[in-house]
């Protein structure tokens, strides 16, 4: 008898976990990304050829439109399909790009921010970093539900780091109930981002330790690990051999460049 209620116990327990767990597992997975156009005037960037670094021209912006741009990229990619583009949905942003991934439900939400408005930019990121702000989008077409922002299951940052050159007069407060990934591209991120993402409660999943070009084949790479269930190693392993791949720099200096953790 004590056999049978132990094991009925046993199988009740496993039961319930799996219940706790099961809408997580099937539950839509949305990335938001936040992109700082490049810009010659407005940024302390090394100049690029003007039409890439026209921080109000999405469409040949060197970090949106062009060839290795997140937009341009993921819309190439047979990995992501694009599902809904929308013009200046905020005064800030001159366009917003939802791309669904090939294999199950797991959305890219990028957001191109004016060059003029990176330090907004950089906020937007750190406050869905802090899950302090979220964002309900219904995409018109399937009539899926997708969260953005606070809510959204990874944030990343692509662009120019804006703290190189100016300081951010406060913080969003941590409202987070768990570690919530986040991927910074920019140049020595660990180093000029570390204190704002602790204020966050975020874990670096991927950022930077030295100069780098922050084009959209390193972040396509890390979601692919990401998507895969993969350790932050095998996503790092994954960030570094694509750098490697595209820049040229050798694997061990993408390994140095590209980092996990604190």
């Amino acid at each position: 008898m004590w056999n049978r209620l132990k094991n009925s116990r046993v199988v009740w327990i496993a039961g319930f976990l799996l219940l706790a767990v099961a809408p997580s597992l099937g539950a839509t997975r949305t990335v938001h990304v936040f992109v700082a156009l490049a810009d010659n005037v407005h940024q302390g960037i090394v100049p690029v050829p003007s039409h890439l670094g026209n921080g109000d021209n999405a469409a040949e912006n060197l970090y949106w439109g062009s060839g290795y741009g997140v937009k341009s990229f993921f819309a190439r990619s047979g990995d992501w399909k694009l599902a809904s583009r929308q013009v200046n949905p905020r005064p800030a942003v001159l366009e917003r790009c939802i791309y669904r991934y090939r294999s199950g439900d797991v959305y890219l939400i990028a957001d191109a921010y004016r060059g003029r408005e990176i330090k907004q930019a950089i906020m937007d990121f750190l406050s869905a970093a802090a899950a302090a702000t979220s964002e309900k989008i219904v995409l018109p077409a399937s009539n899926t539900t997708l969260w953005a922002g606070g809510r959204a299951d990874l944030v990343a940052y692509i662009g120019h780091d804006g703290l190189m050159d100016f300081s951010l007069s406060s913080l969003p407060d941590n409202h987070n109930v768990a570690k919530r990934p986040v991927i910074i591209l920019s140049c020595a991120s660990k180093y000029y981002f570390a204190d704002a993402v602790r204020a966050t409660g975020a874990d670096p999943l991927l950022w930077t330790t030295n100069l780098m070009c922050p084009e959209a084949y390193t972040l396509k790479s890390a979601l692919d690990g990401w998507i895969a269930g993969e350790s932050a190693q095998q996503i790092r392993e994954r960030a570094a051999a694509a750098y490697n791949q595209y820049q040229k720099c050798g694997i061990h200096a993408a390994r140095k460049l590209l980092v996990s953790g604190w």
